[in-house]
């Protein structure tokens, strides 16, 4: 029987977990496989995804178990599914917080939602599914502020040259994804010259060039090395 293909280059996804940030005890990352129907050639196949986004997977995970959980993903074909309608492999897209989450943030939280919801008539809420939920909004620090470059790659040259006077090189990553590029900052590292205005610059970038302007901050990041819709986002 053939699986659903989730790695699809191995050592870009081994190079991207070792350049996450470690983890302190109380964090981990949070991951989500996604069916996207925009993915999809003939758009019947999933027309129940209203927002572009079904989700078939969380967890979460540490550096060193991140590798083995994503190739858990890997099941049967026909083992994804929509309302009875199975998901095609060109739907699957990976996608984690690069910034850590907060155990202890999130445990807070969860006690505080699912009393709250205890207190109430059972209106069909899944426990598990509410403490994931917290887990995903618990962010531990700000390592990263992620900006989503969704434009053509011709259009991303001029972005990068603007981009490339108002953060210096050593404080910038970027991925190039299926639908553009995301450009990744860590602010520790941006020099002092620049520390002050790189925030509002970027932004002011990201509106003159990418399609959606508010795509910003602490965002998810299609998994480098994963299969996403039929590209493999890596690192440029």
């Amino acid at each position: 029987m053939k699986n659903y293909k989730v790695i699809t280059d191995e050592s870009v996804l081994k190079q991207f977990i070792d350049w996450l940030p470690d983890l302190k005890s109380d964090e981990t990352f949070y991951c989500c496989l996604f069916a996207r129907s925009k993915y999809v050639k003939d758009s019947t196949h999933l027309p129940h995804i209203r927002s572009d986004k079904a989700q078939l997977k969380r967890f979460t995970s540490n550096k060193e178990r991140l590798l083995s959980k994503i190739r858990q993903l890997e099941c049967p074909v026909g083992a994804y599914m929509q309302k009875d309608i199975v998901v095609p492999q060109e739907a699957l897209a990976l996608y984690i917080t690069i910034n850590p989450r907060s155990f202890t943030k999130a445990n807070t939280a969860s006690v505080r939602k699912l009393l709250d919801l205890a207190l109430q008539p059972y209106n069909g809420f899944h426990p598990y599914q509410e403490v994931m939920s917290e887990i995903q909004k618990a962010k531990s620090r700000s390592e990263f502020v992620s900006f989503d470059f969704d434009c053509h790659p011709d259009d991303f040259l001029y972005a990068k040259g603007e981009i490339n006077r108002v953060v210096n090189q050593e404080a910038l990553s970027i991925v190039q994804t299926r639908g553009g590029f995301h450009v990744i900052v860590r602010p520790s590292l941006v020099v002092s010259d620049l520390s002050k205005n790189w925030y509002q610059s970027m932004r002011e970038i990201l509106n003159k060039y990418s399609d959606d302007h508010d795509n910003a901050g602490d965002i998810m990041l299609p998994v480098p090395g994963t299969y996403q819709g039929g590209f493999t986002p890596t690192f440029i």
